[in-house]
């Protein structure tokens, strides 16, 4: 008779098993149109082995450099070293990834055996019917003291807890890659205020120049007046002008204040608590060159596209964790123990008890629960694989941005510098047509007005240059080595 059950349910047990196996699915990359270079890219299309295209690994664990020392500037050094201590944001985030390792923790705990112990004492009163004697029969109080070992253990069976184990350490290698992608962010949110605030200073720079020739310009004009040289109209019209420039750098002023307290946050301090030194952004400040390198590498490099891989991953693997509740479950339990109405005998060996058990179970009518489960792993692992997709679709973007971004950029400066050399020779010739008589009030101010535009323009030009370098570096996944 055991033997013929025996044959029954070895078939049985054997299916089970096998479509336990295939419980969690075979997670197949997402098909993404892949280029085989930067379109903005001048850098050769071959890798070093001398192939056009190479095969993206994960690298979340390769060190990214500390990419702002290619700048040189040991005042940005000290800033970023500043909010990576202190930043609110990343501590949130470092929190986080320690919430992550503590759920991986607590499922990889669950396949361990739980051994548990405990003592205890009760006193208690039954009734007399529950021990068959008449309703009012004097029974006396007795004393149980009990002393026990418990173990149980759950039976992997179809590998729900294993699939439950890989997620959640895939959830915690999501939040570890969300941590690098905070503390990237705000390494170069601090680089990029930094030379907003530089830029900042050399525009208002350029500002107290232009305020210092219209002031000598309202004495040489205020002299000529008295003489008889001009008339009042000129005068009046240089008066304007000064205040006019001392107006906007007043303005000007604003902007900077934002851009130090935007950075005092970015630190950890509070706006009242911390000044930037003037330190006006020069044009003798030399900008690193950034490889772009190949584009299967950004999928290594940038941490959020990483994040997104883990959660496809761990999203997959609750597939399985799903699938696994329409199987049977396997416990074992036992105990070992001593119980004695009185202390003293507590530990003696009449007293030991000792319990074993198996428990298997499955669900049988659960009204479409388990179904509807599946299928909501199923949509949620559909939405990890699109938003991967999409990660990967602005990342491309955001490198090509910033590349373009640079050439342009690269070629305004070229044709500004040139401008500057003309617009400084256009104004002093001016300036000294204007002293002799040759020419009027009106063509002078024409001239200064296009130098100083053109020197804001060249200004701007050096801090975009500067910001867009750093965007750069944070969309090619931080530095590089």
């Amino acid at each position: 008779m055991t033997r013929t059950i025996t044959r029954r349910i070895a078939p049985l047990l054997a299916a089970l098993l096998l479509v336990a196996c295939s419980s969690v699915p075979e997670l197949k990359a997402p098909a993404l149109d892949m280029p085989s270079s930067f379109k903005e890219s001048s850098e050769p299309l071959q890798a070093a082995d001398g192939t056009r295209w190479k095969v993206a690994q994960p690298a979340e664990g390769q060190a990214r450099g500390e990419w702002w020392l290619a700048f040189n500037d040991a005042n940005l050094t000290a800033l970023i070293k500043e909010a990576t201590d202190a930043n609110a944001s990343l501590a949130v985030a470092a929190a986080r990834v320690k919430q992550a390792r503590a759920l991986a923790g607590l499922s990889a705990a669950d396949r361990s055996p739980q051994v548990g112990a405990g003592m205890g004492a009760q006193r208690s009163r039954n009734s007399g019917v529950s021990r068959g004697l008449a309703d009012d029969a004097a029974v006396a109080p007795g004393n149980v003291y009990q002393a026990r070992l418990t173990a149980s253990y759950e039976l992997d069976l179809f590998g729900r807890m294993a699939a439950n184990v890989s997620a959640s350490r895939a959830d915690a290698e999501a939040s570890e890659a969300t941590y690098k992608s905070v503390l990237l962010a705000l390494q170069a949110d601090v680089a990029q205020t930094y030379f907003k605030l530089r830029e900042t200073d050399a525009e208002l720079a350029t500002l107290a120049r232009t305020v210092d020739l219209r002031t000598q310009s309202v004495k040489v004009n205020q002299s000529r007046y008295d003489n008889g040289d001009i008339g009042e109209f000129d005068l009046a019209r240089s008066r304007t002008e000064l205040s006019t420039v001392k107006a906007e750098a007043i303005g000007l002023q604003r902007q900077r204040v934002q851009y130090e307290h935007a950075l005092a946050v970015l630190l950890g301090k509070p706006a009242a608590m911390f000044s930037a030194d003037v330190n006006p952004l020069v044009e003798s400040a030399l900008l690193p060159a950034i490889p772009a390198g190949l584009p299967s590498k950004l999928l290594e490099r940038r941490p959020d596209i990483t994040a997104a891989q883990r959660a496809m991953i761990a999203a997959n693997a609750r597939i399985g964790v799903a699938k696994t509740a329409m199987y049977p479950s396997l416990s074992l339990t036992g105990g070992l123990g001593t119980e004695s109405g009185s202390g003293g005998n507590l530990f003696n060996w009449s007293a030991r008890s000792w319990v074993l058990g198996a428990l298997l179970s499955m669900p049988i009518i659960d009204g479409g629960r388990n179904k509807a489960n599946i299928a909501r792993s199923e949509a949620v692992l559909e939405e990890s694989v699109a938003t991967y997709r999409q990660n990967v679709l602005v990342a491309f973007a955001e490198v090509e941005d910033n590349l373009a971004g640079l050439r342009i950029l690269a070629g305004q400066t070229e044709q500004i510098d040139a401008a500057v050399v003309s617009a400084r020779r256009s104004a002093d010739l001016a300036q000294k047509l204007y002293q002799a008589g040759r020419s009027s009030y009106l063509d002078l101010l024409d001239a200064q007005r296009n130098l100083a535009a053109v020197e804001r323009n060249a200004v701007q030009l050096r801090g975009d240059r500067a910001v867009t370098t750093v965007a750069l570096i944070r969309s090619l996944g931080g530095g590089w080595q």
